[in-house]
């Protein structure tokens, strides 16, 4: 029904295809990983990590599943990868699981290579490059997990809207007051709907997620230099008043 680990189809023994890993350029290559290196660091650079027993299957059966699903989605054909790998023998996945144990000593040994030939600035970048992909994937699990409990949307600006609508943005000013009008009934659709998702949040435990009173009543730097302004130009003027009161008695 499909082709078997290490047999090809007329039977003849083969090794794995994910055991055929390739040696990265710049570590094979000796004086080239030097070379490399010396123009900029990069993780694309660090060897690959090895395949999972389960993947070597995939990218040994693939073609095979393909040929005899020609219809189906990719979605389906992994979910019949998948229940073939289930139902295989445990003697099959061994030797997928022994390519891999055998790819994964190698790949620490190319790991090794590769830091050694690394200098302290260029294994600083590195760090620091990893950090930023952690950083990264932790903000997109935080955003995941606010939309599955079902935090609103921000409230959109006229601007945003009309660019929505009509992909075009040199016709704003000309009518941009009903897009402002929705802008302003889209806040007050934000602001609702923010404080029962922070009440929801809070009953649930979850503070953390719930906007600080600091930050929600924080002024905006602009309106507040904008009230110490009018608040001086009173005080000038009132100044005045009383100079040009006494002045006349």
């Amino acid at each position: 029904s499909y082709r078997r680990a290490g047999v090809t189809v007329d039977g003849a023994a083969r090794p794995p295809s994910a055991a055929r890993v390739q040696v990265p350029r710049a570590l094979a290559a000796g004086g080239a990983a030097e070379r490399c290196l010396s123009r900029g660091t990069s993780s694309n650079q660090r060897p690959k990590r090895p395949l999972t027993a389960y993947f070597r299957f995939v990218m040994d059966n693939r073609l095979a599943f393909r040929e005899k699903n020609p219809e189906a989605s990719n979605t389906e054909l992994i979910k019949k990868l998948a229940g073939a790998w289930k139902e295989l023998p445990a003697s099959q996945k061994q030797v997928y699981e022994e390519a891999r144990k055998t790819d994964w000593k190698r790949y620490g040994e190319q790991l090794a290579a590769y830091k050694a030939q690394l200098t302290p600035a260029q294994a600083a970048a590195l760090k620091e490059e990893k950090r930023k992909q952690l950083a990264r994937r932790r903000s997109i699990r935080a955003k995941r997990e606010l939309n599955l409990l079902g935090k609103p949307k921000r409230a959109r600006s006229g601007f945003n809207i009309f660019v929505k609508i009509y992909f075009r943005f040199y016709h704003f000013q000309r009518y941009c007051s009903p897009y402002l009008q929705l802008a302003q009934d889209d806040k007050v659709r934000y602001e609702n709907e923010i404080k029962s998702w922070e009440a929801k949040m809070i009953e649930l435990g979850r503070e953390d997620l719930v906007r600080s009173k600091r930050q929600s009543l924080k002024k905006k730097p602009a309106e507040t230099a904008k009230q110490t302004e009018t608040a001086k130009a009173k005080a000038s003027s009132s100044g005045k008043k009383a100079k040009l009161k006494k002045s006349e008695e």
